[in-house]
């Protein structure tokens, strides 16, 4: 009887050694137990663009307004071990101290995770799901001011691991302990 294709294939395989097998199951080992952060969903919570002085701001002969940025971070653990990220942006633009344009966007992710040490999930939760999410509210935030008939906001990434230290010492002091994180 003729051998198949895959017998033949089998049979002709290079045989892996004692020491390839061990290395491979170390790796799949590894892999098991690497820590895990899994989206289960991205989503606007809450959007808002207000643009009080249109159509008169929107003159080309006019200079261009000063924009105040600001950024915040909000989280909630849910049920099942599943974290809700908010990103708070809050863009507030003036000319001559009046008005031009407020645009303010939530937008938020949920996660979970996995193999991952008690000690390093808040970190996770305030730096790596940020740093996730923000491309994506980022392009909203351009979307809104240019069809609110500005140039699109482009918003520089944020430092999210100096925002969660800054947190951090802000939390100690308040608490009396004044040691500095590192």
């Amino acid at each position: 009887m003729a051998k198949t294709k895959k017998e033949a294939a089998k049979k002709d395989a290079p045989k892996k050694s004692e020491t390839e097998k061990v290395e491979t199951e170390a790796v799949q080992t590894e892999e098991q137990d690497a820590p895990m952060l899994s989206v289960l969903a991205q989503y606007i919570k809450d959007s808002s663009f207000e643009n009080p002085s249109a159509p008169e701001s929107l003159r080309s002969d006019l200079s261009p307004p000063e924009i105040s940025i600001n950024i915040e971070i909000g989280r909630q653990m849910l049920e099942g071990g599943v974290a809700e990220v908010v990103l708070m942006f809050s863009a507030k633009a003036e000319r001559d101290n009046k008005p031009v344009f407020l645009c303010e966007l939530e937008y938020a992710g949920l996660f979970t995770f996995g193999n991952v040490p008690e000690e390093h999930l808040l970190p996770m939760i305030m730096i790596e799901c940020p740093r996730l999410l923000f491309p994506f509210a980022r392009q909203i935030m351009a979307d809104m001011t240019q069809s609110g008939g500005y140039p699109p906001i482009l918003l520089d990434p944020p430092d999210f691991a100096g925002m969660f230290r800054a947190e951090m010492m802000r939390r100690a002091a308040e608490q009396g302990e004044g040691a500095a994180l590192n």
